[in-house]
């Protein structure tokens, strides 16, 4: 990831809450100006458990402008496809190589700045080799059960954490 400068964060603190229950799911956070890089280098992800460095650091969020999760659509060009969701790797179905038609703006976060989000029940959407890909739907509720957000943390993936825009609402001091 690269390093960041104040020129990159937005003024002010923010809290993400939950719309159905007004719980509050993240502590105050600052607005990063854009997504960062994340890193590609294969020695930066954690030895055990092959997770790469989270997109956003910790305290930090960014708004990602890119649709993420489904609904997908079939790409068109079938012979140089695109990964399905920016920063996410290639998803092939039956229908062929699909890309994310889902809702942009998503709020890009560190998966650890919303402790107390729960996996839904029977770990719904949260398939993967080493944790859920990101790339079912949400897979994440508040504690009142209402499910709010995608975790990505497979070890091919990106390590990043996206508050679905509707379902979650943000009080900004």
């Amino acid at each position: 990831m690269r390093n960041s400068s104040p020129e990159d964060y937005n003024e002010g603190m923010t809290v993400f809450l939950c719309s159905k229950c007004g719980t509050a799911i993240t502590p105050e956070l600052a607005e990063l100006a854009a997504v960062p890089d994340p890193s590609d280098d294969e020695h930066e992800r954690d030895k055990e458990t092959r997770r790469a460095p989270s997109t956003v650091p910790r305290g930090r969020y960014a708004i990602d402008p890119e649709p993420w999760g489904p609904p997908y659509v079939v790409q068109d060009d079938q012979e140089d496809p695109k990964p399905a969701q920016s920063r996410g790797p290639l998803v092939c179905r039956e229908e062929g190589f699909v890309i994310s038609a889902g809702v942009p703006g998503t709020v890009l976060m560190h998966p650890e700045d919303a402790p107390d989000l729960q996996p839904l029940p029977n770990w719904e959407n949260s398939t993967g080799c080493c944790g859920p890909t990101g790339d079912e739907g949400l897979n994440r509720a508040c504690p009142c059960g209402a499910p709010v957000a995608t975790l990505a943390a497979d070890c091919f993936g990106p390590y990043e954490l996206h508050l679905d825009p509707v379902r979650t609402y943000a009080f900004s001091q």
